[in-house]
């Protein structure tokens, strides 16, 4: 059995917040048909062939996670990663994801698994730019 795309889900607080942050922080395309404020419903981003984002407004969030709590804003269950191939794609998808609002976290540096940077969006949720190490 296989899965395509994955659809990972996160809660947001404002949609067209997120969607400014996702299309100009990531340059993510959207799909899907316009609701009434001019964004797609469900608001989608395609990620690569096999992975979608999906941001659902926090009310509607309940909806899917019954009796279990969001986390608050600051407290992460996941980070997101996105891999690259080289440290200037890496310093350039933060640099352009803090242009778009982003709290940069961790600025890029060489690590010992690779070259790192990491940034929080408008809703708090973490991701990681990383490229390998270079010899």
């Amino acid at each position: 059995m296989t899965f395509a795309p994955v659809i990972v889900s996160l809660p947001i607080a404002d949609r067209a917040t997120s969607h400014r942050f996702y299309r100009d922080g990531l340059g993510l395309e959207t799909v899907g048909e316009l609701a009434d404020d001019g964004l797609p419903e469900p608001l989608q981003f395609v990620v690569n062939d096999g992975l979608r984002l999906m941001l659902i407004p926090t009310g509607g969030f309940g909806w899917v996670i019954g009796g279990h709590e969001v986390a608050a804003r600051g407290q992460s269950e996941c980070v997101l990663s996105l891999s690259v191939a080289s440290p200037s794609d890496a310093d350039a998808i933060v640099d352009r994801a803090r242009a778009a609002g982003a709290d940069v976290v961790t600025e890029p540096a060489a690590q010992p698994w690779g070259y790192v940077g990491a940034f929080a969006d408008p809703d708090g949720h973490l991701w990681m730019v990383h490229a390998e190490p270079t010899s």
